[in-house]
């Protein structure tokens, strides 16, 4: 179809009439009550979407009230297209909606968005197109030993359907979660040094993005590091080696942070439409770090294969816990992904902080209304609980402390609970 002087408007879908329908499915109460969500108890597998026939599926959009921090990591999200039985898309729930190693940032960009609501609840939000020609299917499998987010599971899948087969160029959507915990230094003696003397010649032992065979082309990738390390960790450089090709490789980039389109060592978060670090635990870069960059003007295309790698520090030197999500369109078939990682090398390595104000907030949920507070203190008590709530999932395990030392002391002073 030609638009003629309209055909290079970046809105023409809105004007466009095309023949399509536009549906949803979501978790809305069958029996016509307000009971708009659904349970997904441990070890089950519920099933979000499944249509036949052509389509494309334009928007994903979920919520919970609070969850479990670590239940992002438990649950994992599986997509298939066209009837194949091995997953295209998989992934921890968290992860793929940007909310990686189960800390959640609120950030606004092109194909993810996740919005702050009340009641300790995230909106996530996905704007990846998914086209498929033959029928979809996406499910949610939670491993947790509780129902998942305590019972209570909110979502939206907003989708097209078609008369006609998709065209043969239309790739199909794949995304794919890695980790590498810890990463090794190419020299074990030297290890976590920020701007050391190494050489990299051959990208070898870069950590491993993707590694996908096919026809296709890269979208998009998310990456987190958790800088158990310390200093500045982001000297490493990017290399994406295209169809085989040897080192060095057409695509090379100078650093972490240029990647994601930042200035020097960024110790402050910040978000745009196709670049961002999301999330910036601490100014000294210590602990979780979260960026995004989506290729939607310079996809990185491929004809047999794409290996996307990015060295841990210059020359591979820093010891930390890598984990991303890569996000990519590609002609069928593709190669079969292998063993999801286990429950236990998902989740998040261990922090005093974290576990210390989780302790804190769930003997504070149990004692507070046998506490010999106030009225005015129990309020007081409330309302702080419920903001270092929030600060637990969004990484201020620090601040979050510090603003409940008070309280705690009080409250152990009228018998209430203590930091013990």
């Amino acid at each position: 179809m030609n638009h003629g002087i309209l055909e290079t408007s970046p809105l023409r879908n809105l004007f466009t009439i095309r023949e399509a329908t536009t549906r949803r499915a979501s978790s809305w109460d069958r029996t016509g009550g307000n009971d708009d969500n659904i349970r997904i108890d441990p070890g089950q597998t519920a099933t979000l979407f499944e249509v036949d026939g052509p389509g494309c599926i334009t928007h994903f959009y979920w919520t919970t009230i609070l969850h479990p921090r670590l239940d992002l990591r438990r649950a994992v999200l599986r997509m298939y297209w066209d009837g194949v039985t091995a997953p295209a898309v998989e992934a921890p729930l968290g992860d793929f909606f940007g909310a990686a190693n189960c800390i959640i940032p609120t950030f606004a960009s092109q194909m993810l968005t996740v919005n702050l609501g009340a009641h300790l609840s995230f909106g996530f939000n996905c704007y990846f197109p998914m086209p498929f020609s033959r029928g979809a299917r996406i499910t949610l499998t939670h491993e947790g030993d509780r129902p998942f987010a305590g019972g209570h599971f909110w979502y939206h899948i907003e989708y097209e359907r078609y008369d006609q087969p998709l065209p043969d160029e239309i790739g199909r959507f794949h995304a794919i979660w890695r980790r590498e915990c810890p990463t090794r230094s190419a020299d074990a003696e030297r290890a976590n040094i920020p701007c050391w003397e190494g050489i990299n010649l051959t990208g070898a032992d870069n950590y491993v993005i993707l590694d996908a065979e096919g026809t296709g082309q890269l979208a998009g990738m998310l990456l987190h590091v958790d800088n158990v390390a310390g200093q500045w960790w982001g000297e490493g450089d990017d290399m994406l080696f295209v169809d085989g090709e040897p080192f060095p490789p057409r695509y090379h980039g100078t650093g972490t942070e240029e990647i994601f389109g930042g200035g020097a060592c960024p110790n402050r978060p910040y978000a745009g439409p196709y670049t961002g670090f999301a999330t910036v635990q601490n100014a000294n870069h210590s602990r979780n770090n979260t960026m995004y960059r989506w290729y939607v003007h310079d996809p990185i295309r491929f004809r047999r294969s794409l290996r996307v790698t990015i060295e841990h520090g210059h020359a591979n030197n820093y010891e930390n816990d890598y984990s991303s999500v890569a996000y990519w369109y590609q002609r069928p078939p593709s190669r079969p992904f292998g063993p999801f990682p286990p429950l236990q090398a998902r989740l998040p390595l261990p922090c005093d902080e974290a576990d210390r104000l989780e302790a804190i907030l769930e003997r504070i949920r149990l004692r507070a209304p046998s506490a010999g507070l106030s009225d005015a203190e129990r309020a007081r008590v409330h309302g702080e609980s419920v903001r270092a709530q929030e600060d637990l999932y969004q990484g201020r395990w620090r601040e979050a402390l510090e603003r409940l030392a008070p309280l705690v002391e009080r409250m152990r002073e009228t018998g209430g609970p203590t930091s013990r």
